[in-house]
């Protein structure tokens, strides 16, 4: 799908209130938990960013694979992000500066079009604000060598592909072995987290009027 279209509609659908608990349930690892939304009050911010951008006739969104570290997103597929600093501001700025501290994405060139709701992680204790932004061309992307082991380009009609959500175990940041829903994306397991964004994501661009 080109990269206009898909702007275009996701201009329209984040104008709408969002789906929520009722998008990102789909993908919740490990069966239904409501304690999985209780907030612990000394949380940390954070953010990431879901970048749409043109390739040939169609448009990507790119993802991160984490490298393999002593700590509880080891070797997780990911969006461009992470923490907050006080200098930001604005969870968005971010966003922007993640992405481009991470993919090398100049943010400058970035476009936002708002913003998914919000995910807490309970393993790292972080509330995350998904944004979502295009640009309109190709980047030529440079990895972090610290914080990204490679980063895969998904296409977008592959992203909303009902086949490509599938159910494997996994094993948590506690040590214990649990059934979780995924995204099979590249060969790589998306869970967690980033599956509930996509979750709410594809529930909305699915249910959409338009």
């Amino acid at each position: 799908m080109e990269l206009i279209k898909v702007v275009r509609k996701l201009e329209k659908l984040l104008k709408d209130p969002l789906p929520g608990r009722v998008g990102q349930l789909r993908m919740l690892p490990g069966g239904v938990n409501e304690e999985r939304f209780s907030i612990r009050d000394d949380h940390r911010k954070g953010a990431v960013l879901m970048l749409f951008f043109p390739d040939s006739d169609s448009s990507f969104v790119p993802f991160i694979k984490r490298p393999e570290y002593p700590g509880v997103h080891s070797g997780q597929i990911a969006f461009p992000g992470g923490k907050w600093e006080p200098e930001d501001g604005d969870l968005s700025v971010t966003a922007l500066r993640e992405a481009e501290e991470e993919i090398g994405v100049y943010a400058e060139k970035v476009t936002l079009l708002g913003k998914l709701s919000d995910v807490y992680i309970p393993p790292s204790n972080f509330l995350v604000t998904p944004f979502i932004g295009f640009i309109s061309e190709k980047p030529d992307f440079i990895p972090d060598p610290i914080e990204v082991e490679r980063i895969i380009s998904c296409p977008f009609p592959v992203l909303v592909d009902k086949e490509i959500r599938k159910l494997t175990q996994v094993v948590g940041s506690s040590g214990s072995r649990f059934e979780t829903p995924y995204f099979d994306i590249d060969n790589e397991v998306v869970w967690g987290a980033t599956a509930m964004m996509l979750g709410e994501f594809t529930y909305l661009w699915e249910n959409s009027r338009f």
